[in-house]
């Protein structure tokens, strides 16, 4: 038994050992990479710093001129006396007010080198975010990437221009206040030696405690914004379903998570700072003692006891405000290492060496053996066999989450299969890259997307220099043109987020509309339809069918009769092709296209 516990408190050491280890090594490798972003800013980063160590310097005489003022006084009225007397403290005030301009303008140039800092790390940021695969945005809350680019990146732009600022000029003040010290008297400086290590002890062990709590804070923050983007994107599912004290019920829990854990972070990290006070006014009250000691046995002047105390307090306050600031330190590493997670993702794979480029595509398109899943251990699609000729219409039918929508994904690379080979014209999509591929291809979801910006740039957001000519006739295929001029600015009319502005039904007629206008040769449409009246959707079939002569086109599609006149239909289920052919054939078949026809028939 004493064997057993023994292996098991080794084991805890070893442990304990190796989180101490990865967080030091985590914390170093954010302030390298903290580092290196100031660095690309060198020039205002070295000027900063001298002109900090300047601005101290002149701060520092303050004190030992104000003890030469002190020992220059002498009992009775003095000329000479008053005239040194008054030397020295106007070169205090010349010194103070140097070093408060020379603060000022480093303050000044802090903010821009710290803006321009953000800037870089927020392009950085977004940069990543473009390159991510679609399986990253899968996984993750649209809230919490927010976060990170947002709240994230402010709490770094705060500490660098605010605590790096207050560090530096630290770091300056007790060297240079220890330095003096010494110079009038090391005796005193003993003091330091038992006080000091208290300190230093006491906020290393405070601040590893407390460390994980600003982690935690970060976390449940964007936690916090993925809950409350979700609950503004569904207002209408809530109010159709009376959920609204359901969802004000989990808000409260999310933001009591949350409020607790900031409060947390920043109730035991303002401990800190008056734990350090409390040790520096110690170091205070022993130099007090024993530099009246030592002046009573005329080993120290009064004037250098008066400089003493005053370096004491100079070289003890920023000791205090480092404590003060380690918890927003805290909070900013924090947030850095998630920003850095972010930026450190994986992006999509790059293209082969010599990837070949599509061009004048046919629009073949053949599928060997492929099998995939989202999880290696779940195939959704397995082993698929697909041959598609060009210009042919394909729809694909089958039961939810049979894996329709996966197929496209795969034919865009969105994902890539675990198994099989997918190719264009003959040619392995995954030889190719992924801009020509993509490129051959448009797309219309049942989610629609639009911008804010005018609708002409968002119906000519997939074809660079469009003229208005070919938006309004891609417009009037689509059956939107006369909504359009309806408009009081037409085409120049400005769409707010995401559409809001006008129906479900119309924004899905724009998709379609700048779909029309890509010049590609494959298109893939995804319940295109689905949020359009009958008789709109007729007219846009109409439109659709002369759009796609000549293209290779995949229709994903529920309503089975919207679909009868494709040249193959592919149904699915399980992940496999169980059934293919037209609508007639697969009707005589009486198998599964056969049953989801006619149950939507009898429904």
């Amino acid at each position: 038994m004493k064997v057993t516990v023994k292996l098991a408190n080794h084991k805890w050491e070893v442990t304990r050992l190796q989180d101490k280890l990865r967080i030091q090594t985590s914390r170093f490798q954010v302030l390298k990479r903290l580092w290196q972003y100031l660095y690309r800013y060198k020039w205002m980063l070295f000027l900063a710093i001298f002109l900090n160590l300047v601005s101290n310097l002149f701060s520092l005489l303050g004190p030992l001129l104000s003890g030469y003022a002190i020992d220059a006084i002498q009992p009775g009225l003095n000329a000479v006396m008053f005239q040194r007397v008054f030397y020295y403290c106007f070169l205090m005030f010349i010194f103070y007010i140097v070093s408060s301009i020379l603060q000022y303008i480093m303050s000044v140039l802090m903010i821009h080198l710290t803006q321009r800092t953000v800037h870089r790390m927020r392009k950085d940021v977004f940069d990543k975010m473009t390159q991510l695969p679609v399986g990253y945005y899968d996984t993750h809350s649209v809230g919490d990437i927010i976060s990170r680019i947002t709240y994230d990146i402010d709490t770094i732009n705060t500490s660098l221009s605010n605590d790096f600022i207050q560090i530096l000029t630290s770091i300056v003040t007790i060297i240079g206040s220890l330095t003096l010290m010494i110079m009038i008297s090391p005796t005193l400086l003993l003091v330091f030696v038992i006080t000091i290590p208290m300190s230093i002890v006491l906020t290393k062990y405070m601040t590893g405690k407390f460390r994980p709590l600003f982690r935690k804070r970060s976390v449940k923050l964007g936690e916090l914004n993925g809950f409350v983007e979700e609950i503004i994107s569904g207002q209408q599912t809530i109010k159709v379903y009376n959920q609204e004290e359901n969802m004000i019920h989990r808000f409260n829990e999310k933001n009591e998570e949350a409020v607790d854990a900031f409060y947390n972070a920043d109730y035991y990290g303002s401990m800190i700072g008056p734990s350090v006070t409390f040790i520096n006014n110690l170091s205070l009250s022993l130099i007090s003692i024993f530099g009246a000691a030592l002046f009573l046995f005329e080993q120290i002047s009064l004037g250098n006891l008066s400089s003493f105390v005053l370096y004491s307090r100079r070289f003890s306050g920023p000791i205090n405000e480092i404590s003060n600031i380690i918890s927003e330190l805290q909070s900013a590493f924090a947030a850095a290492e998630r920003v850095f997670r972010l930026i450190d993702e994986p992006a999509e794979s790059s293209d082969v060496k010599d990837a070949y480029v599509f061009e004048n595509m046919k629009g073949n398109v053949s599928m060997e053996n492929v099998s995939f899943g989202y999880d290696s251990n779940e195939m959704i699609i397995q082993d698929l066999n697909l041959e598609v000729e060009a210009g042919n219409l394909i729809a694909i039918v089958g039961p939810t989450g049979a894996g329709k929508t996966t197929l496209i994904n795969l034919l865009m690379r969105f994902y890539d299969p675990q198994k099989g080979v997918i190719r264009l014209d003959g040619v392995d999509i995954k030889e190719a890259t992924r801009q020509s591929l993509r490129l051959s291809f448009a797309m219309v979801l049942q989610d629609t997307w639009l911008f804010t910006g005018t609708i002409f740039e968002n119906l000519a957001y997939g074809k660079e220099h469009a003229t208005i000519e070919e938006v309004q006739q891609a417009a009037k295929a689509a059956m939107i043109h006369n909504y359009i001029m309806s408009l009081p600015e037409g085409y120049q009319t400005v769409l707010d987020e995401d559409g809001m502005s006008i129906s479900q039904g119309q924004k899905q007629l724009l998709t379609i509309a700048r779909a029309m206008l890509l010049d590609a040769n494959l298109l893939i449409l995804d319940e295109a339809t689905s949020n359009v009246d009958t008789q709109t959707e007729l007219k846009i079939q109409e439109a659709m069918a002369k759009l796609m002569v000549g293209k290779t086109s995949f229709v994903i599609a529920h309503r089975l009769s919207t679909i009868r006149n494709a040249d193959k239909i592919l149904v699915i289920k399980d992940g496999s092709v169980v059934e293919q052919g037209t609508h007639n054939e697969l009707i005589t078949l009486s198998g599964l296209y056969h049953e989801l026809y006619q149950s939507q028939f009898d429904n």
